[in-house]
């Protein structure tokens, strides 16, 4: 276990644990429109990672995993709740998952693609986000259909909702409620990837990948995250 000092320098150097979510991925990180208050998997182990190391939590929200990337060089945050992806080691080190969330196709009613089988034929066309994880799994494993990249998640359910395409790829829960508040619109049976999240920080951060390794195994353990 590094020492606290040395721990502290690279997880909260201004003093404050800057802990970076992906606002738009609703199975870790969800806004109570009522109290404003932020719940949900990634927000309370942010909350717990500050209780256990007794630091100030300021919790940055980002529309999505490419934000937080993006924002990675600029100082903006300490550690980042995304996806354990390993085109990504050369960047950041990861902990252990703390979960881990599925991704599957969603699809219009009136489709004939009925399961994550069917999607996978020649003639499909799927809109997937250029950068999430789901889509290097996706591209890994699809052999017949074509994926249309997009910017971002949002923008492949729009190349579908705008008949652009025949199915768009996201995280299940996503999709699911995208369905609710989009008649028209089912999610196919099945997924074709488990996507696993855990802590990133810098590769540099040699303290901090330590402490964060030991400090999710702790809480897995003990059975407090859920989903």
């Amino acid at each position: 276990m590094p020492e606290r000092n040395e721990l502290l320098i690279e997880i909260a150097p201004t003093g404050v644990i800057r802990a970076a979510v992906n606002m738009s991925n609703a199975a870790l990180v969800q806004l109570d429109p009522v109290t404003g208050v932020l719940t949900g998997p990634s927000a309370q182990i942010a909350i717990a990672l500050a209780a256990e190391l007794g630091c100030d939590l300021s919790i940055i929200r980002y529309g999505s995993a490419a934000d937080i990337l993006a924002a990675a060089n600029g100082n903006e945050w300490d550690v980042a709740f995304i996806a354990s992806d390993p085109s990504r080691a050369d960047s950041f080190s990861f902990s252990p998952p703390y979960t881990t969330v599925t991704a599957s196709f969603l699809v219009s009613d009136s489709s004939p693609l009925c399961s994550v089988g069917h999607v996978d034929v020649e003639g499909v066309r799927i809109a997937a986000a250029r950068t999430a994880a789901y889509t290097k799994q996706l591209e890994r494993q699809v052999r017949n259909a074509v994926v249309l990249h997009t910017e971002n998640p949002a923008s492949a359910l729009d190349m579908l909702a705008s008949s652009q395409c025949d199915a768009a790829a996201g995280l299940t829960e996503s999709l699911s409620r995208f369905c609710e508040e989009n008649p028209g619109f089912r999610v196919v049976d099945g997924s074709f990837s488990q996507v696993p999240q855990a802590i990133a920080v810098h590769r540099r951060c040699v303290h901090a990948s330590t402490f964060l390794s030991d400090f999710i195994k702790q809480h897995c353990s003990a059975g407090k995250p859920s989903n």
